[in-house]
């Protein structure tokens, strides 16, 4: 039952988003709206910006279910966007109504779990330190979310589909590539 009100609360928040900014939310709006009290949201959320940040997570890990593979990343890479954009109201609303910082850890959390599965696969039988792993993931991370960014700055206009696809010809054997000039840096 509590996941179903943590849901109810996320379609309603996505709901008032097609209305009106964020900030312009209340809880009120949100808890008359499901038919459930305030000490139900505060017993879920301690805020709006909480109940954002918990749909964001939700919708992201709903989007990389089993894509963090080195044979399922693109698919997982293409499955992230495909999330946003089915989301886009939600999404842009988010993004100028949150500060970038609050937009770039949601996403670093999301873009860093899918690549650092696809690290630790490609590292199996190398010799390289798990600083060194995290590093490749990182390096990988920041490109993606950087990419990401400007899209959604600019609106989400440009076809998400080829950026995917750019993306994913430019990480192509770049993570295996990235992994073993590590390794052989210390031989």
């Amino acid at each position: 039952m509590q996941n179903a009100t943590k849901y109810a609360l996320e379609a309603s928040l996505k709901k008032f988003l097609l209305k009106k900014p964020v900030d312009k939310i209340t809880i009120s709006d949100l808890t008359n709206d499901c038919g459930i009290s305030r000490m139900s949201f505060y017993y879920h959320f301690k805020d709006i910006y909480d109940l954002v940040e918990w749909a964001c997570f939700e919708d992201a890990s709903n989007a990389l279910q089993g894509k963090k593979t080195y044979a399922t990343w693109q698919e997982g890479l293409m499955q992230i966007f495909e999330a946003v954009m089915e989301n886009k109201p939600f999404i842009l609303n988010v993004y100028h109504a949150l500060s970038r910082d609050q937009i770039e850890n949601y996403l670093f959390h999301l873009t860093y779990d899918l690549i650092e599965g696809v690290v630790e696969e490609k590292a199996a039988g190398m010799h390289v330190t798990k600083e060194q792993k995290q590093f490749v993931a990182d390096f990988y991370k920041y490109s993606f979310v950087g990419l990401m960014l400007d899209w959604i700055k600019n609106g989400m206009k440009d076809d998400y589909q080829e950026l995917v696809h750019h993306i994913c010809t430019a990480m192509s054997g770049n993570i295996t590539n990235s992994l073993q000039n590590f390794e052989n840096s210390t031989k």
